[in-house]
């Protein structure tokens, strides 16, 4: 048996269905409220009731996840759209990056998975951060202009929508199902792998070799955000595999909170749907920077458990 790995099956099984029967009904919550918003929400609504006023209309775009929260599995498609259809890139942008993490569902999962860890101060603070950053993301989109951030063919309104009004209610509802199923199966992929690589971390590798990374806190913050671009997991149920990290302080928790469900591996594959490659890569570097920044200043308490 090696000094820094070992593996035991009891251990393992235990900590990993710990984990998966915590976070399953967290995402199916998640997935059934966002393939119901994705098929019942008119897209010309949301663009008459949001503001004109570019800085109220990023501000509100931010907290849209209170009352209409998605995946971010799923919102890149409502955000193309909801451009399409005339929507201030800006406020798309801002809704696009707070809405997976600014919403009911995950504040409740967020404090379940943190019980006994500073639950409330840790689901404030994602809250607030990820809508921060958002806010401030979606200001400098404002700045630089459709042409820089959009493909070519979203760079023009389309007023026209492409017949889901015309469909019936039971027609809509079976268009949700499904759209929940798809989402289901995709999310749970990733939470199933996501939560084996963080039980076999835990479980197995000796805790003692991480300790220098996880005790300097500009350290560990960007390897727990590295760590949740690759797992790519649902906000619905990344708190339940980042709180079982527990050799690691709070703000690199926080950090792959707000970080993940912002940018990952599938996201920068998903996000080229609608935004230029360039503007992809910029906003990859941009958020780590910022939630690097921001996590590493905040006067989170250094709760582990």
């Amino acid at each position: 048996m090696n000094h820094w790995f070992w593996f035991s099956a009891s251990d393992f099984a235990f900590s990993f269905l710990s984990v998966l029967f915590e976070g399953i009904p967290f995402i199916l919550i998640g997935v059934l409220l966002s393939g119901l918003v994705d098929v019942f929400l008119p897209p010309r609504l949301l663009a008459r009731v949001l503001p004109r006023n570019p800085v109220a209309g990023i501000l509100i775009g931010g907290l849209l996840g209170a009352v209409l929260p998605m995946c971010e599995c799923g919102i890149v498609v409502v955000i193309r759209r909801l451009i399409r259809k005339g929507l201030p890139l800006s406020n798309a942008v801002a809704y696009m990056l707070a809405a997976p993490v600014v919403n009911p569902v995950v504040a409740v999962s967020t404090y379940a998975a943190f019980r006994g860890q500073g639950p409330m101060e840790i689901m404030f603070w994602r809250m607030g951060l990820a809508f921060g950053v958002a806010v401030i993301v979606s200001a400098i989109v404002l700045a630089l202009g459709r042409a820089f951030v959009l493909r070519p063919d979203l760079q023009t309104a389309d007023a026209h929508d492409h017949g889901n009004e015309h469909r019936s209610a039971a027609d809509k509802a079976a268009a949700a199902v499904r759209s929940s199923v798809g989402d289901f199966l995709d999310v749970t992929v990733y939470f199933l792998l996501g939560a084996a690589v963080a039980t076999l971390f835990n479980t197995s590798v000796n805790q003692q070799l991480v300790l220098p990374l996880a005790e300097d806190r500009g350290m560990a913050v960007a390897s727990m955000m590295v760590l949740a671009g690759i797992l790519s997991l649902c906000s619905t149920s990344d708190a339940f595999v980042a709180a079982t990290f527990t050799a690691f302080p709070a703000a690199a928790k926080l950090a792959f909170l707000v970080f993940g469900p912002m940018m990952d591996l599938k996201l920068l594959f998903i996000y080229s749907l609608v935004f230029r490659k360039r503007f992809v890569v910029a906003l990859a570097v941009g958020l780590f920077v910022l939630v690097w920044l921001a996590c590493t200043q905040l006067p989170i308490a250094n709760f582990r458990g």
